[in-house]
């Protein structure tokens, strides 16, 4: 769910659903206490008790008692003088929120409510006799310095006085069933309004404020430079997307950081390559050169060797090098490329016959076998497919344990590509180091490694020269027996428009 969406829900559920639940509880509550109200009071006729200081409810609470005392007045009217009997029927009406009043002809015989004892404004007030119809069942209704409703009815006393006997309710005020009913709807509406707030609240902090609170937490984290934690998040809204843009910026940190120390474990490695393979020409280098010094070198023949010997470690040296600086080069992705059209052939003869006189130098049996034929071209670098040539060759030398050394190269034609295999009869590679010999720095042994000399980045270099070249490359090896490095390279083919 969206962030706006659940904004919208949020203040939805604060607003209407609280509403609507206090609607019904007014409503259930108002139906509940409207029939206790009817059944406590015997009233048969609808009451609306919401309007709780209407005239029609305490007209309604007092008409059995109204009908009661007409009854009376036409069949015992003695009885209105009689205190006991007034005291009586006055309880009664308090019981209905009414009191009574009895005057005989100009005086009041009898004041059912204390409160109003002495007020003589308000007895002022009441009808004269004769003035209302007795007959009817409502009354009049006074406002001075409160509000009642007066249900008069006159009458002769046996003496022939005229007598008035009034039903007094006082409306200014709330029944106490009303005020109980709005205190009851007051707090439901309360208790709703904090139930819905503490729901919504949960809500809010469960959707919002938790995912919030771990990102916090992730970010202080990433602050004190710990990166080994996990942000989970299952939410789908845009926190819970910039919770997973985090936790993606952390993963890439993290392995930006471990290739930034394997990057520098890597680099003091090829130094300590660099440091021990130039150490070696050159103390070769100031050996000879010293010997030359002393006059070690007596005879032009041994003074050729000592200098061809110099020659040779300070090619080795410049190898090294320039091997150097094309690593830099890979790494910057700053490789210079020439591309030309070169003929499989022809070139790779070339470079079998260069390659050719240092192996027979150092006694290795070099076989050149071609099966493609004499007018397949490739597009590529010749002096980079060169540097790839050496780099391979000059690794399969290295590692040559048998007495007599061979080096087979073959090139086949397969397809649309052509591929060139080179074989040893060396040492062999693992099966387990065998997929990382293409790596940067892998040695499968470091001690052998070590004591053949090497910056192992070399298999590295030939492996990037040729997806450079859009090919690709792969080794395959049995200990013991020997290796063969094999990579393909894609014919170029010219497209004939018609």
């Amino acid at each position: 769910m969206k962030l706006k969406t659940r904004l919208a829900t949020a203040f939805l559920t604060i607003t209407i659903v609280p509403l609507c639940l206090i609607f019904m509880c007014v409503l259930t509550l108002s139906n509940y206490q409207t029939q206790s109200f009817k059944k406590a009071y015997g009233l048969q006729e609808q009451v609306e008790l919401l309007n709780g200081n209407s005239l029609q409810i305490f007209n309604r609470l007092t008409q059995k008692a109204q009908a009661e005392i007409r009854q009376s007045l036409v069949s015992h009217p003695e009885k209105f003088e009689d205190s006991n009997y007034l005291t009586q029927l006055n309880e009664q009406l308090q019981a209905h929120y009414a009191y009574l009043i009895v005057r005989k002809n100009k005086e009041l015989i009898f004041i059912g409510s204390p409160e109003e004892t002495g007020s003589t404004t308000f007895y002022e007030m009441l009808p004269k006799y004769a003035i209302l119809n007795s007959n009817v069942e409502g009354g009049i209704y006074l406002d001075g310095d409160s509000q009642h409703l007066i249900k008069q009815m006159d009458f002769l006393f046996p003496d022939e006085s005229e007598g008035s006997v009034f039903i007094v309710s006082k409306v200014d005020d709330f029944l106490p069933e009303v005020k109980s009913m709005v205190t009851e709807m007051f707090v439901a509406g309360i208790s709703i309004l904090i139930a819905a707030g503490m729901l919504l609240t949960m809500w809010i902090y469960r959707s919002i404020l938790k995912p919030l609170s771990k990102l916090q937490e992730a970010t202080k984290q990433i602050r004190d430079g710990n990166l080994d934690f996990t942000l989970e998040v299952d939410s789908d809204d845009e926190i819970g997307r910039l919770c997973q843009d985090f936790e993606e910026m952390r993963i890439r940190l993290k392995e930006s950081g471990e290739e930034k120390v394997q990057y520098d474990r890597e680099s003091k490695e090829l130094i300590s390559n660099i440091a021990h393979d130039l150490k070696t020409p050159i103390t070769a280098i100031k050996g000879y050169a010293e010997g030359i010094m002393d006059g070690v070198a007596s005879s032009p023949e041994r003074l050729d060797k000592y200098i061809r010997t110099i020659y040779n470690k300070a090619n080795d040296m410049d190898r090294l090098i320039d091997e150097l600086t094309f690593y830099s080069k890979i790494d910057t992705n700053k490789i210079p490329y020439t591309y030309s059209k070169i003929n499989v052939s022809q070139y790779f003869k070339d470079c079998i016959d260069e390659v050719g006189l240092d192996m027979e130098a150092k006694g290795i049996e070099l076989g050149y076998f071609n099966y493609v034929d004499e007018d397949v071209v490739v597009i590529a670098d010749a002096e980079q497919m060169k540097r790839v040539i050496n780099n391979i060759i000059g690794n399969s030398v290295k590692y040559l344990d048998k007495k007599k050394g061979i080096i087979n190269i073959r090139i086949k034609d397969v397809g649309d590509f052509i591929e060139v295999e080179i074989e040893d009869n060396g040492r062999g590679i693992a099966a387990k180091d065998l997929p990382n010999i293409f790596d940067r720095f892998y040695r499968a042994d470091s001690s052998r490694n070590s004591s053949k000399g090497g910056s192992g980045i070399g298999l590295s270099i030939v492996r990037k020269i040729i997806e450079d070249h859009g090919g690709r490359i792969w080794a395959t090896s049995k200990e013991g027996i020997g290796t063969e490095i094999h990579f393909v390279l894609r014919k170029y083919q010219e497209v004939i428009q018609e």
